[in-house]
């Protein structure tokens, strides 16, 4: 696996609409470790990951009016896109139809066009964000533990809301990892019903402490059986090849599984018998817009949700990835940046 080590960078001076970013923290994603081993097969090198960004604003350019210097601010996923597409027109920047589409927070275009445009993440000492794709931080959340709300936070808040799950609904949650513990979270306090679907028997537990109502072991056939068409929604947030086709029959008729945590094929294909059957839906959501990240912030600072986080410094990141191929992370890690400004 390919391994971080300390580089030097040069950020360059923010234009007019742009501000400078002390980070103080950062976020561990699974999509992190996914871009630094090329899973994708799109990774441009050097790559210097990191789009769950926390940090105070240490300079604003002339023409910035929503932010000043001080101020507590996050960067997620994006740094900037076409703006002139229908999806970006309409506030849904992370499905930009422009020829590269969005700009990514690191590893430069969501499409790499070749030419091998490459941008910095939040695992460095500072970033420059155009000030329309900078968010921000309500007063009442944990600057230490925000910053997964910025891409875990959202992804699953995103579905959740264009699936319209409400007081009542009964969501499927799938794997409880970064991304599903705060689906579980999120769905709870919009009033769904919460069922964990999980092939560890060890994280029964931890959802029913989250908030869920239920949990299915999704390798108990019995189970499985018993609880056939009894849910609206089931947000599929493992990050890995699986088969979809066991949660299928979970659906009730007009149901939808949501997949966001796989960019790639499933494992087997889908079996259209099952989903036509009851006029189910097998669909899949990408981050969430901007808009959508600011209203999760405020929607966790209203409903007092916050990340389970792990705090570490800088140098334990290769030791933190490995930590997460082996899932033994509990449910993010977040990166203390000071570790990397005070290193000799």
């Amino acid at each position: 696996m390919s391994t971080l080590s300390r580089m030097d960078i040069e950020r360059v001076a923010p234009q007019s609409d742009e501000v400078l970013i002390d980070v103080l923290y950062c976020g561990v994603c699974h999509s992190d470790l996914h871009q630094v081993r090329n899973d994708w097969s799109n990774t441009v090198y050097p790559c210097i990951p990191g789009h769950e960004v926390v940090g105070r604003v240490t300079e604003a350019g002339s023409g910035v009016t929503k932010f000043k210097v001080g101020d507590i601010v996050g960067v997620g996923c994006m740094i900037d896109s076409c703006g002139k597409c229908s999806s970006c027109t309409e506030g849904e920047e992370q499905y930009c139809e422009g020829p590269v589409s969005w700009t990514a927070t690191y590893n430069g275009y969501m499409k790499p066009d070749g030419s091998g445009y490459n941008t910095f993440g939040g695992y460095s000492t500072d970033i420059v964000v155009k000030e329309s794709f900078v968010l921000s931080i309500p007063d009442s959340l944990d600057v230490k533990a925000v910053a997964p709300i910025m891409c875990a936070g959202v992804t699953t808040y995103s579905p959740l809301r264009h699936w319209q799950v409400k007081e009542g609904s009964k969501v499927g949650v799938a794997g409880l990892g970064g991304l599903g513990h705060m689906a579980v979270k999120l769905a709870k306090a919009m009033g769904a019903e919460v069922t964990v679907l999980t092939t560890d028997k060890d994280k029964r537990e931890a959802a029913e402490a989250l908030g869920a109502h239920q949990v299915i072991l999704s390798d108990d056939k019995e189970a499985m059986t018993a609880n056939e068409l009894s849910l609206d929604l089931i947000l599929i947030t493992i990050p890995d090849k699986f088969d979809v086709n066991p949660y299928v029959s979970l659906l009730k008729r007009d149901g939808s599984i949501v997949t966001v945590g796989l960019l790639g094929p499933y494992k087997s294909p889908t079996n259209n018998m099952e989903i036509a059957m009851h006029r189910r839906s097998v669909s899949g959501s990408l981050i969430g817009s901007i808009k959508e990240t600011q209203e999760v912030l405020d929607f966790c600072a209203e409903h007092s949700i916050l990340p389970d986080v792990e705090m570490i410094p800088m140098q334990d990141i290769n030791k933190a990835y490995e930590r997460m191929m082996d899932e033994e992370v509990r449910f993010r890690y977040v990166i203390d940046m000071d570790s990397l400004k005070n290193e000799n």
